[in-house]
Order: C-alpha cells, then structure tokens, then sequence
C-alpha cells in the first residue's frame, strides 16, 4: 500500500499498432476539406490523423455535427506549435507563424531547437530551460506550464543577432490509447511589451510615477506576478533535483536490502521489482525467497505504507524479522504473529501488509497466511486459477496482535504456478481492485505454460500501465513454478 523510462513505453513511437493502421485506414478514405489548411502542417501529422478521426466519433456519438479540429486549431487566437515526441515540428498556427516572424516552411519538419537556439549570450538559458520543460512532460505524460521566460529569437534574415523577446509558455500532451505522450501542444504567449513596460517603471529613481502612466495597475501587477512566478520556478527547479536525488538514494537502499532477481539456485522461480517513478511511492515494497530446507521452500511479499529513506528503513527491518521468524517457526500463521508483535516497536510499521507461503515440494502443498494483503493465485496445470483467500487477517500493528493469526493449506500439482505480487500490480486510481485481480487471473491463464522468466515478463506487460512517467506504486512479483 501507498500513500499515493524513457517516453514512449512499453512501445516505441516508431512501432506501429493495429489501431494506428486502422485509424490511417480511415483517415486515408477522407479528402481534406480544406486545401490552404492541409498545407499548414506535414502530410503525416498526427493532428490530420487525430482531428479527423475525433471529428467523425464525435459526430456519430453526440449531436451529429462534423467539426473541422484543423480549422478550429487554425483559429486559434493564441498561438500554438505541434511537436512529435522527439521534438520535431508537426504543425503551427497562423498565430504561431505570426508571433515567431517563420513561416511553414521554415518551421515543419525541423527540430524545435535548430529553429529557435539559444542566443550566444553567456547568461542565455531559454532554450535549456524549454526543453527542461518538455523533458518532463515526456517523463510524466502531465501538462507543464513555466514561468515567464527570456528566449530571445533570432531575426529573421538576420543570422547571428538576436532579439530581446519574453515569453509565458504551457506545454500540454496529447496522450494515446496507452497514456503514451503522442503530441505536444506547445502554447505561447509573448510578454516582451509588458516586461519592458515594467523595466521602464522601475529604471530610474524618479521615474516611476511617470512611467506608470503608461502602465495599468492590472498590467504592473501582472508584470511583478510573471517575475515572482519565473523566482518559484527557477526555486521548484531546485526542488526537482533534490527530489530526484533523495528518490535515487531510496531506490539503491531499497534494492541493496533486497535479494537478487537473479536466482541461479532457483531456475524455477522468477522475481521483479519495480520502484515507482515518483518519489512520493517508493521504496514500501519487499519480496524473499528461503530455502528452509531440502524440500520447503518459504516465499514472501510485502508493503510498507509511507515512501523514501523512511519506508526503505522500515521494508528492511520488518523483512529481516520476517526471514527470522520463519525460519525459526516453519509456519506462516505464527511468522506473522511474530512480525506483527514486533511491528508495534518498529515506527512507520503500522498498517504494513504481507503474505507468506511455504512451499512442501515431498507433499505437493502450499501452506499460506495473509496480513491484509492481496491474496497469491494458484494457476493449475490446466489453466484454472484459484484465489488463495481463505487465511486473510488485518495489516500489521492494527489489530489485536496477541490473537494467533490463521493460515491455510492447499494442494497442487506439479507443473502449477504460485504467484505473490505487491497492490501496485493490480491497483489503480478509481478503479474497485477486483478489476486488477481479474486482470491478473486473465493474464496467468493465458501465459502460464511459459517458464517463470517469461511469464514474470509477460504479467508486468499487460498488467502494469504503459509508463506515461512509470508505475504508480512500487511493484513487487515473485513467479514459482511448482
């Protein structure tokens, strides 16, 4: 349980799917409506694609009124630029054309920062700040707007001298069917007149009142409001950082207390591990595997609530007393009896969840327990899947500790598949769980004749979202074959 990689997922933009050669079907069957619109943007834009085919569901689904997106995003009165995901110019606005003194030709095809590089300037940082911007966007498939921002341009015609220009920029993504980022809308509106403005109230001691004259209240608010925000920008950008350090730092800890995913003495046994791309999620989530002897072999999952160096601190102390306590019991039932009691001395503990599992190779049985957490699957030789719910009992340190716990027992035959997984595998934001664990039950079905290896593989393919910034959740697996 929680509080709460490259772009383009678990598919490349350059893959082409069934559906993408479906929707070019369609788009390919409709003449454009409008000549002078179709040569404002390349002849392989995802916009023509897109706006065509969102105006035909649109028009069957609601009110039957066919809408021209292509024309609509022509009338813009902001101005607006499509960039692909490797940042290459798709299309433009007239407003963009205008406000950026391009044309088309000088914009479609090309790579955002060939046409608008950095000015030579030593203290020039638009561009670097700009792709900062639409490099996160990429990596959380989330809207980013900046802070008023100095990107001088270059003058047309003029090659090597710039001019000074300020900008106030949203980028917004366009998301596929997956929740990959296929299109960037990038915003812009120009401020230049408003920060000279501004300058010119504030250049001289003396001068201000004069000066103000010309400048409404609302704008010399406006203005002193664009430079605050470009200060909290310039502040999260620091913040940033840290984050990202401090998430760094908890995922090296947390997967230096953890065993290996390589398992050479266990061939028939597979493990993942998966660290949330926020920091705000990772680091809760701990698998292990014992051998407790020549024939039982104890497997465990479990999930810490809280996030960072925190919840790694406590993963590592409430798994290493759960390998000892099995170990020393033999049973999963009076291990976490165990482990629940000693969750009450541990702070950050409460609530944590777990499930432990002893396999009985000699007697072809799964003895299990369940503290709170999502039930193991049992897939069967002939493709059934059992839910393994008998032996649920509240999460660690939230209940009465000192009643025994309940653990239970059941057979199988050789060549089933024993599944432990953590919540981030099967839970999603306004989704009930039971939809994640029909998933799962589906996906086991289909692939359980593969070996542990590929079958861990194939699960986190259909079961975890394609990473618009990565999972939401830390993600535990561990695959047995029995």
């Amino acid at each position: 349980m929680s509080d709460s990689d490259a772009p383009g997922g678990r598919e490349s933009p350059g893959i082409r799917t069934d559906r993408d050669a479906e929707a070019d079907a369609e788009v390919e069957t409709d003449a454009d409506p409008d000549p002078e619109i179709a040569d404002t943007r390349s002849p392989s834009s995802p916009l023509e694609a897109e706006s065509k085919a969102e105006s035909k569901a649109e028009a069957e689904a609601d009110s039957g009124i066919d809408i021209d997106f292509a024309k609509v995003f022509q009338a813009l009165p902001s101005p607006v630029m499509l960039l692909a995901p490797d940042l290459t110019i798709l299309a433009a606005n007239r407003a963009y054309v205008q406000v950026s003194g391009r044309g088309l030709d000088e914009l479609v095809g090309r790579f955002i920062f060939d046409v608008f590089p950095d000015s030579p300037a030593e203290e020039a940082t638009g561009a670097r700040t700009l792709r900062a911007s639409l490099e996160r966007l990429l990596a959380t498939g989330e809207r980013d707007t900046m802070a008023l921002q100095k990107y001088d341009v270059e003058v047309p015609d003029r090659p090597g001298v710039f001019e000074e220009r300020y900008w106030s920029t949203v980028n917004i993504p366009v998301l596929d069917a997956d929740g990959r980022v296929s299109l960037i809308a990038h915003r812009v509106e120009e401020v230049t007149a408003l920060v000279r403005a501004r300058e010119a109230a504030t250049r001289k001691p003396g001068t201000r009142h004069a000066s103000l004259t010309t400048l409404s209240r609302e704008d010399a608010m406006t203005a002193d409001l664009l430079t605050r925000s470009q200060e909290l920008q310039e502040l999260n950008e620091e913040l940033r950082k840290a984050h990202a350090r401090t998430h760094e730092v908890a995922v090296t800890l947390q997967r230096a207390m953890l065993p290996g995913t390589e398992l050479p003495r266990h061939d028939f046994a597979a493990v993942r591990y998966q660290p949330a791309a926020s920091f705000l999620n990772v680091c809760g989530d701990w698998y292990d595997l014992i051998d407790l002897d020549g024939d039982r072999l104890a497997a465990a999952v479990g999930d810490v609530v809280g996030h960072g160096l925190e919840a790694a601190g406590v993963m590592g102390q409430l798994r290493s007393a759960l390998s000892a306590a099995i170990r020393a019991t033999g049973r999963p039932a009076d291990a976490l009896t165990t482990l629940a009691q000693h969750a009450h001395t541990v702070e950050g503990a409460l609530a944590t969840t777990a499930v432990q599992a002893v396999i009985d190779r000699a007697a072809h049985t799964v003895t299990y327990s369940c503290a709170g957490h999502p039930p193991p699957l049992l897939a069967h030789p002939d493709g059934t899947v059992e839910l393994l719910d008998t032996a649920t009992d509240p999460p660690l340190a939230a209940s009465d500790d000192t009643i025994p716990r309940t653990q239970a027992t059941v057979s199988y035959t050789p060549g089933a598949t024993l599944v432990l997984y953590t919540d981030g595998l099967i839970e999603r934001r306004g989704e009930d769980i039971d939809q994640g664990l029909h998933r799962l039950a589906h996906s086991l079905e289909r692939h359980h004749t593969l070996p542990p290896e590929p079958l861990s593989d194939a699960i986190l393919t259909d079961l975890v979202p394609a990473p618009r910034r990565g999972p939401d959740d830390d993600t535990a697996l561990v695959v047995i074959r029995l």
